[in-house]
C-alpha cells in the first residue's frame, strides 16, 4: 500500500461517528453542521418550529433518491423525520409539498457542490494515472412528472406526436475511477449538451486529464482548459476531422496541426489560427481503426499505450449513469417532482445520494486494497439504504457497532476483475410491457 492510500485510510477513519439518533445510519458522511450551513448560506433557515423543519426536508429528499419504491408521505413516517408536536409525531400529507417548496433547490446544490469538491478531489488524486486526476464528462437525460409547469418549463423531444413525457438534460463532470460527481448542469430538454455542460470546464482541477466525447469538441474550451495548471484533455476525432502532420513517430502515432475554424474565430478572435495536438490510432478486434486527439505532447510522460487504455475509462460516466437510473431509480427515470423547483431539488438530491453511497464505496475499497469500480453499487446501495431504515430506532451507542458491521457485509461483494476482450456491438433494444403484445389472429381449424 502506498503512503498516500495509508494517510487516505487514517482519514476517513478519522470520521466522527457521534450524529443525532434519527440520522445515525450511513449517511453520517453527510455532518448535519453542513445542512445547517447550507441553510444559512441560501437564506433558508426555518425560523419558526415545524414538524418539518428545513433540515429535515433535505433528508427527506436524499431518501426519495434512496427509497424509490416508497411513496414520500411514506419517507416521512419510515425515516422518521418529522418532529413531534402536541403529542402527534406523524405529518399531514399537503404538509410535505408545501415544506419541500418553501426548502427550494439551492440549499441541496450548496450541499452537493460543497461535498463533492471535498471527497472528489481526495479520491481522484488517490486514484491518479501519472501524476493527473482523472475526470470524464458526458450527458444523459431525465424524464419528468407529465405536469403542465415541467412541460412548459423544461419542454421534451420533437417528434411526431406529442411526447408521453417532459424531459430534462444534465451534464456531469465526474471523478472516473471512483465514479464521484464532481460538478452538475441540468436544464431544459432543449439545450444542447455543449451549451450546458459550457461552466463545467471551469471545474476541471489542476494537473488534471478531461476525457470527453467526441460531441464536445470545443476548439475554444479546449485551448483554455490546456492552457493553464497542467490540464489536459483527451477525445475521439470524428471521421471528419482533418490535420496538418508536422512530425510522424510511426504508423500510429503523429504531431500535427489543426485549423480553426473561421466561424470559431470569428466568436473568439483571440484564438490562433491553428493548434498543436497528438493523434493516436488503435484498433480492436471487431472495430473500425480510431483516432484518439490529445493535449498531452509529451510522449516520454504519456505514452499512447497508456493514453489507449486511460481513454475508454471514460465509460465510467457511463456505468455512472446506470447506477444512478438503473439501481437507484430502479428503471424509472422519470422524476417525481411536479414542478422546476422540485424537479432540481430531487435532482440535486440524487446526486448527493449517488456520492454518499460511492464514498462508502470507497472506503471499503481502501480496506480490500482495490479500486472502488470492484465494489458491487447493487449490494453497498442496498445495504446501505437497508442500515438508513433499521437506525432510526437504534440507540446512538449502537451505531459504530453497526456500521462496522456493515462494511463487514460490503466487503463480501467484491466484483471479479473486468473481462479483456468482450465484444458488445450496440443495438437498440426493444423495451420491456407488462401487457400482452398484440399478435395477428391465428385461424382456427375447421371443425
Amino acid at each position: 500500500m502506498t503512503e498516500k492510500q495509508t494517510a487516505w485510510r487514517q482519514e476517513i477513519s478519522d470520521v466522527a461517528l457521534e450524529t443525532p439518533g434519527e440520522f445515525a445510519s450511513i449517511l453520517k458522511n453527510l455532518d448535519p453542521a453542513w445542512i445547517l450551513k447550507a441553510l444559512a448560506a441560501t437564506g433558508k433557515a426555518s425560523m419558526r418550529r415545524r414538524k418539518l423543519p428545513a433540515e429535515q426536508v433535505v433528508w427527506l429528499v436524499l431518501g426519495m433518491a434512496l427509497f424509490r419504491d416508497q411513496s414520500i408521505a411514506m419517507l416521512v413516517d419510515l425515516l422518521d423525520i418529522a418532529l413531534p408536536s402536541g403529542g402527534r409525531p406523524s405529518v399531514v400529507q399537503s404538509a410535505i409539498p408545501w415544506a419541500r417548496a418553501r426548502l427550494g433547490p439551492e440549499p441541496l446544490r450548496w450541499l452537493f457542490e460543497q461535498t463533492a469538491r471535498v471527497w472528489s478531489t481526495k479520491l481522484a488524486e488517490l486514484y491518479a494515472w501519472r501524476g493527473l486526476k482523472v475526470y470524464a464528462m458526458d450527458g444523459t437525460t431525465f424524464r419528468l412528472d407529465d405536469s403542465k409547469a415541467n412541460r412548459d418549463h423544461f419542454g421534451s423531444a420533437k417528434t411526431t406526436k406529442m411526447c408521453a413525457y417532459p424531459q430534462g438534460r444534465a451534464v456531469v463532470l465526474i471523478a472516473a475511477h471512483a465514479r464521484m460527481t464532481v460538478a452538475a448542469k441540468f436544464g431544459p430538454y432543449a439545450t444542447g449538451e455543449q451549451t450546458l455542460g459550457a461552466e463545467l470546464w471551469n471545474d476541471v482541477p489542476e494537473s488534471s486529464v478531461v476525457i470527453v466525447d467526441r460531441a464536445f469538441n470545443s476548439v475554444d474550451r479546449l485551448l483554455r482548459l490546456s492552457g493553464q495548471s497542467n490540464r489536459h484533455w483527451l477525445l475521439r476525432a470524428k471521421s471528419s476531422t482533418k490535420w496538418t502532420v508536422i512530425e510522424q513517430y510511426g504508423p500510429d502515432e503523429m504531431i500535427v496541426d489543426m485549423k480553426v475554424s473561421n466561424k470559431a474565430r470569428e466568436a473568439n478572435k483571440e484564438l490562433p489560427k491553428t493548434y498543436r495536438v497528438r493523434v493516436i490510432a488503435y484498433q480492436k478486434k471487431g472495430f473500425t481503426r480510431q483516432y484518439l486527439l490529445t493535449s498531452m505532447l509529451n510522449r516520454s510522460d504519456f505514452p499512447s499505450g497508456s493514453i489507449v487504455e486511460l481513454y475508454h475509462s471514460r465509460w465510467e460516466v457511463e456505468n455512472a449513469f446506470d447506477e444512478i437510473k438503473t439501481e437507484m431509480l430502479n428503471r424509472e427515470e422519470c422524476l417525481r417532482s411536479k414542478t422546476p423547483n422540485g424537479v432540481l431539488q430531487e435532482f440535486w438530491g440524487i446526486l448527493l445520494a449517488h456520492n454518499l453511497i460511492r464514498l462508502e464505496m470507497a472506503r471499503v475499497a481502501q480496506e480490500a486494497n482495490l479500486e472502488p469500480t470492484r465494489i458491487s453499487f447493487v449490494a453497498a446501495a442496498s445495504l446501505i439504504t437497508k442500515q438508513w431504515a433499521s437506525c432510526g430506532t437504534a440507540s446512538p451507542g449502537a451505531i459504530p457497532k453497526h456500521l462496522i458491521k456493515l462494511r463487514e457485509n460490503i466487503s463480501r461483494f467484491i466484483l471479479p476483475p473486468r473481462r479483456s476482450g468482450r465484444h458488445y456491438p450496440r443495438v437498440v433494444k426493444s423495451r420491456d410491457t407488462k401487457y400482452p403484445v398484440k399478435q395477428s389472429a391465428i385461424p382456427l381449424p375447421a371443425i
